[in-house]
């Protein structure tokens, strides 16, 4: 694996060589952070791990899209996920846990990671502390991304795209100068089923159920930091930083 990576470099154009040299040359003097985020659908997460991944140089660890990538490259953790998974069975927690194990390995995680859609649940929580401690280290911090269920609906329910183009629209924050139609095309808009009051209820109902005890988990251990995810992303960045300075 080696070789063929130095090998290859030769073929990596100079300037985006001299430009990951001086990201790591950046990243190295950053503070480690093992950082884990919490919060329901919709409460902005996926606006502000990219943000916080490029400020301290972790990398991002998405539960699922590394099962599916280890599955990809037939790793032996990745051929017993298959396994189960084709036998319509849930992922292992052990097995889950080796896959972010292995993912620690890489040079992008060398000063912390991001784990995001993990851990669910209470069992998972101590697996991964168990595994963590093993390596002689464990996280930093778990931003709770807090929100009123209310406030939430607001947000999806009034999500509206045009499907050709991925254009989205708001009806409050962001409306289509027509209602229901895009103002490019003058096509009509469609919501995702995702979308829809009763199924973000059934996702918070499970959200709550599932997460809130992973949250007094880490509370007892004094690593919460609970932001205020109603507010404008720029200051939920900015009240981010803060916990993390």
């Amino acid at each position: 694996m080696a070789t063929s990576a130095a090998a290859n470099l030769e073929d990596v154009a100079s300037v985006d060589l001299m430009t990951e040299l001086l990201r790591r040359m950046k990243c190295s003097t950053k503070p480690d952070k093992r950082l884990i985020l919490v919060g329901p659908p919709g409460s902005g997460k996926g606006t502000q791990s990219p943000i916080i991944k490029d400020e301290y140089c972790l990398c991002h660890l998405a539960t699922g899209d590394m099962l599916r990538a280890a599955v990809a490259a037939k790793s032996p953790l990745g051929v017993k996920a298959k396994e189960a998974m084709e036998k319509g069975q849930l992922v292992s927690d052990d097995l889950v846990v080796g896959i972010i194990n292995e993912a620690l390995e890489k040079p992008s995680c060398q000063k912390g990671f991001i784990l995001d859609g993990f851990p669910r649940t209470v069992v998972q929580a101590e697996k991964l502390d168990e595994m963590l401690k093993r390596r002689g280290v464990k996280v930093d911090k778990v931003l709770n991304f807090a929100i009123d269920d209310a406030i939430l609906e607001e947000r999806i329910t009034g999500r509206w795209i045009h499907p050709a183009s991925g254009r989205s629209y708001h009806t409050k924050f962001a409306p289509p100068k027509v209602p229901g139609i895009d103002d490019v095309t003058g096509e009509a808009l469609v919501q995702r089923k995702d979308d829809t009051a009763a199924v973000l209820k059934s996702r918070l109902e499970a959200f709550h159920k599932q997460t809130e005890p992973v949250i007094d988990y880490y509370s007892k251990k004094r690593i919460v930091a609970n932001l205020h995810a109603e507010k404008p992303p720029k200051e939920v960045t900015a009240e981010v930083q803060k916990v993390l300075s």
